[in-house]
């Protein structure tokens, strides 16, 4: 990269032209341009006639401004790519917490469930009761179920777009986790980051917001396969007032000039002007592929069926899931 810049900026410096009689010129290239461009240094001549050859010249030059150009180029495309980051490496609980917070700035670190450094492939964990902590999800794949784009072929859980930036991980979540002397595993979610707003965008354009999230969730189940039904809340409160100023409990009863009693009571607008905060409910099942004894950690893979935003009960919700990674702390 260094020679190619030399070599740009020695060929966008003044060419110096030597007179060698009253019918041609002489061109005079450095060493580090033909070292740069894979030339024999020595001897290498340009000459010319001023009477019969200056189109070619003036051709020459243009080409050597182009090869300069480009040099530069590609000199810049090659230092934007060293510097592009991909998804960075995925670091142990101990390992994030040891990092500072412009370390951790700007990589997506804060947005990655963390991950265990030996363990068993199984669940390891005696029965007994005890408190898990620190249960994160990660999200890595979104998909809608919607209209396929052939005619006449059933709704299908389309690959979506993701809108939101890296702020869609639930972390901190807590609750009381027992494991029955059967196996049999029950969690509870008490509280904790338990939702995050996402907008993805199907292939078609359509976006889809929705509140993704596990509120009392209540999982019960094997070690491979346990899960359950949680709570999911309108995806706007009651005070969000919509563009023609009516929400659920302030704002205008019906939308501007469409008088009470009148047009605005029609059925095909009483979704519009009778805003509901109504919550839903989703399902989530979550399965154990590692824990390690020593430090209580464990860590999965989780899926999650959920609706999407009903604009306040104006639209129909879609059926989200949500596929990712999770992981957790239990304490005895």
């Amino acid at each position: 990269m260094a020679a190619s810049l030399q070599a740009a900026a020695t060929l966008m410096q003044p060419t110096k032209v030597g007179v060698l009689s009253r019918t041609g010129v002489q061109l005079r290239p450095s060493q580090s341009v033909s070292k740069a461009f894979g030339l024999d240094p020595i001897g290498v001549r340009l000459t010319c006639s001023l009477q019969t050859d200056l189109k070619d010249l003036a051709q020459k030059c243009a080409d050597a401004t182009k090869i300069a150009g480009f040099a530069l180029a590609t000199s810049a495309l090659v230092v934007s790519g060293a510097s592009a980051e991909g998804v960075p490496k995925r670091l142990t609980f101990d390992e994030i917490q040891s990092k500072t917070y412009m370390e951790v700035k700007g990589t997506g670190t804060a947005n990655q469930c963390p991950t265990i450094d030996g363990g068993v492939d199984s669940f390891a964990f005696k029965p007994g009761k005890y408190y898990a902590k620190k249960l994160c999800l990660e999200p890595t794949s979104f998909t809608v179920k919607a209209e396929s784009v052939n005619k006449n072929a059933p709704p299908e859980f389309q690959k979506t777009k993701l809108m939101t930036r890296l702020t869609y991980t639930l972390d901190e979540i807590e609750g009381p986790f027992e494991v029955s002397t059967d196996s049999t595993i029950k969690f509870e979610e008490k509280d904790g980051i338990d939702y995050a707003a996402v907008t993805v965008q199907l292939p078609g354009g359509e976006r889809v917001p929705f509140l993704f999230t596990i509120k009392q969730l209540v999982a019960s189940g094997k070690p491979e396969s346990f899960g359950g039904d949680f709570l999911v809340p309108s995806y706007r409160g009651s005070s969000f007032l919509d563009p023609k100023g009516r929400g659920g409990s302030t704002g205008y009863d019906n939308a501007v000039a469409l008088p009470a009693g009148g047009r605005g009571d029609e059925e095909e607008l009483a979704k519009e002007n009778n805003k509901s905060t109504a919550s839903s409910s989703g399902k989530i099942t979550f399965s154990v592929t590692q824990s390690k004894l020593e430090t209580g950690e464990v860590i999965g893979v989780f899926e999650s069926v959920q609706p999407s935003d009903t604009d306040l009960g104006a639209k129909t919700p879609k059926d989200v899931k949500i596929s990712g990674i999770w992981y957790a702390q239990l304490d005895s």
